[in-house]
């Protein structure tokens, strides 16, 4: 018996000797891994290169400050015990590009979540392939009310869509401009002709004349195909209609270049778009840039200022960025803290982090309820925003101004 006694021990000692070896630098980092967080990738889609690029960077720095924040503990979330990185997909904002980043994104199996996709046609080519494999999506821009009628259950959105905006401004157009000869033009693309389709659809129950064309958004711009040299001809066309208003469905990089053609062809009248057009980025895509001037821009999103913590966002937001937040800048940082608050609600249970997937995030989304910066988040069963708040802005001495709720 002694014998065995003995020979059981060999092993503990030379365990003991093991660990012994284990002392200093090495014992230290094996300490480290095992009280180490687990990570996961929060990823952005959404154009950070072409001509709405500048529609995407608002979101992008957005959703990089809401993970420096929530890593920092300093932010509402307090301590997570989980750490976040950022990744970023750049599809131009184009159909074509957004399955590839989508295919890309749900491979990459650290990735938890995604903010976006940002435009409305990017989001409809994705969104397949997000649903397949049960990834979150939480887009602070996409309109397209059809978005919400395919059953993907992973899809969510932190704003009205053009059901409600395109409605909404005819409303404003008719009985509150008093305005009733109208030209309603959409870029061909998927946003454009979805919002100018609503738009044209209620300004004729408000009983407007309405005249619709299509101007095909292009190559310089975001996922067009026509040549930028058309607007003259499609200006000429307007200015021989003597509207009272233009309504413009699609992105401000295009309308730019048709109010230019507009100023040059004599055009009197008022414009409006919706919220792809509502950055100072149409200002200076404007030639000249006073064709600008007087521009109706709407958006489901407020303009933030006026409280200490949209303050805050907006310090935050210019020190990482270098420029101060825009449109859509507060919708995703929202969007990025809502998916956080969730994960937080996931790792406080009693299986801890573990219980972070990707469908328990999804699962989650739909019974969250967020207090955000923009407004209070939660979401209906097909993944719209609760609620339908509309605002007016117009381009006044060089920059957007906030006018009110249609």
């Amino acid at each position: 018996m002694r014998q065995l006694l003995i020979k059981a021990a060999v092993p503990l000692v030379v365990g003991a000797l093991v660990l012994a070896g284990l002392s200093g630098a090495a014992f230290a980092n094996a300490k480290h891994q095992a009280t180490a967080k687990p990570t996961f990738d929060l990823a952005y889609e959404g154009p950070l290169s072409g001509g709405n690029a500048q529609l995407g960077l608002n979101m992008a720095y957005a959703v990089q400050y809401a993970i420096s924040q929530a890593n920092s503990g300093k932010s509402a979330f307090g301590n997570l015990p989980f750490k976040l990185t950022y990744i970023a997909k750049d599809d131009q904002g184009s159909a074509t590009l957004s399955p590839t980043d989508a295919q890309e994104l749900v491979s990459n199996k650290s990735v938890i979540a995604v903010v976006g996709p940002a435009f409305s046609g990017a989001t409809k080519a994705a969104e397949p392939t997000f649903s397949a494999n049960h990834l979150a999506t939480v887009s602070p821009s996409a309109t397209l009310p059809a978005l919400a009628s395919f059953g993907w259950k992973n899809f969510f959105r932190v704003v009205a869509d053009d059901g409600v905006q395109g409605p909404a401004d005819a409303n404003y157009v008719v009985n509150t401009l008093k305005l009733k000869k109208l030209y309603v033009v959409d870029d061909a693309g998927t946003y454009g002709v979805g919002l100018a389709g609503a738009f044209a659809g209620q300004a004729k129950k408000d009983g407007a004349k309405v005249t619709t064309n299509s101007f095909p958004g292009t190559t310089q711009c975001s996922d067009g195909t026509a040549s930028p040299t058309q607007y003259p001809d499609d200006a000429a066309t307007v200015v021989s209609a003597n509207p009272q208003m233009v309504f413009y469905g699609g992105y401000y990089c295009d309308l730019g270049l048709l109010l230019g053609a507009l100023h040059k062809a004599g055009y009197k009248g008022k414009v409006m778009s919706g919220d792809g057009s509502d950055s100072i980025s149409l200002i200076a895509g404007t030639n000249p840039t006073s064709a600008a001037s007087g521009v109706y821009a709407t958006c489901a999103c407020a303009v933030i200022g006026k409280s200490a913590a949209d303050n805050t966002f907006a310090a935050g937001f210019k020190k990482i960025a270098k420029f101060a937040p825009a449109i859509y800048s507060a919708e995703a940082f929202d969007a990025a803290n809502t998916i956080i608050s969730e994960m937080k609600l996931l790792s406080s249970g009693k299986t801890g982090t573990m219980a972070i997937t990707r469908a328990a995030v999804v699962a989650g989304l739909h019974k969250i309820t967020y207090v955000g910066l923009t407004k209070t988040i939660s979401f209906t069963s097909n993944g719209n925003i609760k609620g339908n708040a509309i605002y007016v802005n117009q381009v006044q001495h060089g920059t957007l101004v906030q006018l009110g709720l249609e």
